[in-house]
């Protein structure tokens, strides 16, 4: 694969993002970008958002947010969502991703990183604990919250 890069989200890029595409079931387990960049939007003092480039092409999304003063730990510095294009699934691209998110926080003065997700067949759990997260407890509502320590 050709070498990826991130930028910044922006209106050059938005229309990528809420096109890219899932494999079949992955619907369940997301909502549409356009929750997260109004999150974004509503707090942009916290919020990491960035699009991962592969030539000219928009492959995949990630948004982080950053609030030390959150009350809930898992919310200080946490990967809020992560999307890559069906076509690049597989191919290092979430990876890389989340490895720009890990130095960012680290940039910040972070140590860990933490995700929130749902269980169930062709969701992200397999991604998350691939990638190093680690199940460190469950929200009211039964989603798993991971921790990933950063060094």
């Amino acid at each position: 694969m050709s070498e990826l890069r991130i930028e910044e989200l922006s209106a050059a890029t938005i229309v990528a993002v809420n096109a890219l595409t899932l494999k079949p079931g992955q619907e369940q387990f997301i909502v549409p970008v356009s929750y997260a960049t109004a999150a974004a939007v509503s707090d942009p003092a916290h919020a990491w958002q960035r699009v991962v480039m592969l030539e000219d092409q928009v492959v995949g999304f990630i948004h982080g947010n950053f609030d030390p003063d959150a009350v809930q730990e898992e919310f200080r510095c946490c990967l809020w969502r992560i999307n890559v294009d069906a076509g690049t699934q597989g191919k290092g691209v979430g990876k890389f991703a989340l490895q720009q998110l890990c130095d960012e926080a680290k940039r910040r003065g972070f140590d860990r990183l933490t995700v929130l997700w749902e269980r169930g067949d062709d969701g992200p759990e397999e991604f998350f604990l691939r990638v190093g997260f680690t199940p460190i407890g469950e929200t009211t509502y039964g989603e798993v919250i991971g921790a990933l320590e950063l060094s």
